[in-house]
């Protein structure tokens, strides 16, 4: 029976992010992933490296995230892409809470301006017209996250981790997991295997939430910055059946990467004609331009969402040496770093960078 100093089930991108900082601390670690690395949740989202100010919690995790995401700005720009956040709105009231979000993020060390009509247009000609202006995050980024994910499990391997690919972890034991050859690893087990966390944890509730994404061929320069409206933390966070919000991103390659959309109590992974005919109009209705553009792929995932929209993040208390990380649905990729360092400070016994306890698992025990 192998042992190790930690147990990283799921190599999705937070799993990944565990391992590698985990091995960084010259831990030894077994990563188990049944499927493809990023393959999950990671494949289904769109890589925005974006500061959240809604919810404290939700922001001191971001933050300290993204100042982690700096370490990787000089991977290729397949992988790292400074394109910048612009908030747009569609009426002058949705600007009445500009000044409060950028002072929220300026006190977490975050730079953002108001940005008016004319200077909107100046940045993105194509939006559509009559639109009131926005808000400016020069310094965020977007990565592609399945090739992130990858990357950190390669870090964690020249760290001597040890990846299982192919096997998947069937139940946890009184001294670690069990494998689905029979198998068994013993040592502290970190469950980060999102919307299928409840098959080892059934005690902590899991939703699944749909999305679709579209990308397109190339049209190089159409799409300066990553595009999102003011409202779509209210789509992101709110509990509607479905919803849909505008949210465009430039790829490095010249493609054009189209979201976003958010389903409850579906199952099956096919396109769903309506929700992409949905999606698209909310796109379209702030840039016709992309109306014209040639799409190359549609596709659709599931992401891991906790009751509260927190993540869980540290020790599962009923079972000695289990821990989790998982339940970042649209945020997973922005917080992957963030979520790493605060396991491994808890794994530690370290004083954590920021307040563990709104991520802790214990708080939503059924």
């Amino acid at each position: 029976m192998a042992s190790y100093d930690l147990i990283v089930l799921g190599a999705g991108i937070v799993g990944a992010a565990c391992a590698e900082r985990a091995a960084g601390e010259g831990l030894r670690v077994a990563v188990v992933e049944p499927g493809p690395v990023g393959g999950g949740a990671t494949a289904a989202a769109m890589g925005h490296l974006v500061a959240m100010d809604d919810d404290p919690a939700e922001l001191a995790l971001s933050q300290l995230s993204l100042r982690l995401w700096e370490r990787f700005a000089a991977l290729p720009l397949a992988e790292f892409s400074r394109c910048g956040t612009l908030w747009v709105a569609r009426e002058p009231r949705e600007l009445d809470g500009v000044a409060a979000k950028v002072a929220r993020l300026a006190a977490a060390g975050i730079e953002a301006r108001p940005v008016g009509a004319d200077e909107l247009y100046a940045l993105e000609p194509h939006l559509t017209p009559g639109l009131s202006g926005g808000m400016l995050v020069a310094g965020e980024a977007v990565v592609y996250p399945p090739r992130v994910a990858q990357h950190l499990l390669q870090l964690a391997c020249e760290r001597q981790a040890h990846a299982l690919l192919g096997r998947r972890a069937v139940a946890l034991t009184a001294h670690g997991a069990r494998l689905d050859d029979g198998s068994e690893l013993r040592g502290p087990v970190l469950v980060a295997t999102g919307c299928a966390l409840p098959e080892l944890l059934p005690q902590l509730p899991m939703r699944s939430r749909k999305g679709h994404l579209v990308i397109t061929e190339r049209y190089p320069g159409r799409i300066r910055h990553q595009l999102l409206e003011l409202g779509y933390a209210d789509s992101a966070h709110g509990d509607a059946d479905s919803s849909v919000a505008f949210n465009v991103q430039p790829r490095p390659t010249g493609q054009i990467l189209i979201g976003s959309s958010r389903e409850f109590g579906v199952e099956e992974r096919a396109v769903s004609p309506p929700m992409l005919r949905r999606m698209l109009e909310r796109a379209f209705a702030f840039v016709p331009m992309l109306r014209e553009l040639q799409a190359l792929r549609v596709w659709t995932g599931f992401r891991p969402c906790t009751p509260d929209g927190r993540p869980y993040i540290g020790a599962f208390a009923p079972r000695p040496h289990t821990w989790v990380a998982a339940g970042h649905e649209g945020l997973g990729v922005t917080t992957a770093l963030g979520t790493a360092q605060l396991l491994v400070e808890q794994l530690l016994g370290r004083a954590p960078a920021i307040d563990p306890a709104p991520y802790a698992p214990t708080r939503m025990l059924r």
